[in-house]
């Protein structure tokens, strides 16, 4: 089985002037300096990218973008394209999440295009999917996250899939303060493992890490880590205040 390391990323959303991501960053640098067993990344607003980029130069903490549009340049009122972002030094990308699917209209097919030139320009997508309560409810769950991984991946080649990340974030739970338990989060990781198998086979699916978001705090870090298939977390509110971040990195300590 192959050894994935844990990946923690914070998604700051749209939280933080300037100067508050600055301070934010410095001081979790100097909180998390120790660590080397876990990837760690903060995902902040646009604004914020080059200046976060530039403090965390030489650190272990990695930057990513919360959105991307999938042409390089052009005319796009209002849109980042992947070639900006690899430009300013990030390394990650979230795309899919269920906010941007949500207020701004965003598919799996739109995904699928902006994973595709996230690849063209060396950076790694975390594809976002998950069920809403309502989904939730009606037993659909699973239909709901297969349906988003084939459509998310489709006609990916699968040596730039397997160095991408899937997060699986339950929408009830974002924000809301109900976590899914372990074992709801691990059974739909389990899930997505199998998904993956299928379309790329068993060992390449064993390298592909799956994250879980949705009210992820201090708290209940370890309990979710502990689960076979949870490889990471993609932390929202938590990941705005450094001093509860370093303490969701440290889950092992």
């Amino acid at each position: 089985m192959a050894e994935r390391i844990p990946f923690i990323a914070g998604n700051w959303k749209m939280n933080k002037s300037l100067s508050q991501a600055i301070d934010t960053v410095t001081k979790l640098k100097e909180l998390i300096e120790d660590v080397q067993d876990v990837e760690v990344a903060v995902c902040p607003p646009f604004i914020a990218l080059d200046a976060v980029v530039k403090v965390l130069i030489r650190s272990n903490i990695a930057v990513g973008a919360q959105n991307c549009f999938w042409e390089e340049k052009g005319a796009y009122t209002g849109e980042i394209s992947p070639l900006m972002l690899a430009d300013i030094g990030c390394r990650y990308c979230i795309v899919g999440h269920s906010e941007r699917r949500k207020y701004f209209g965003e598919t799996d097919a739109n995904v699928n295009r902006k994973v595709r030139a996230l690849y063209q320009f060396g950076l790694l997508p975390i594809i976002c999917v998950g069920e809403t309560l309502e989904q939730r409810q009606q037993g659909l769950t699973m239909n709901v996250v297969e349906e988003q991984i084939r459509g998310c991946l489709s006609g990916l080649p699968v040596n730039k899939v397997v160095d991408s990340v899937i997060a699986y974030e339950p929408v009830w739970a974002i924000g809301t303060g109900h976590t899914a338990t372990p074992e709801q989060a691990q059974e739909v990781h389990s899930f997505i493992r199998n998904l993956l198998a299928e379309l790329y086979g068993e060992e390449n699916a064993q390298k592909i890490r799956i994250q879980y978001g949705g009210s992820v705090t201090p708290e209940n870090i370890k309990g979710l880590m502990a689960m076979p298939d949870i490889d990471g977390a993609l932390v929202g509110g938590a990941s705005l205040e450094p001093e509860k971040f370093a303490r969701i990195v440290k889950f092992k300590q």
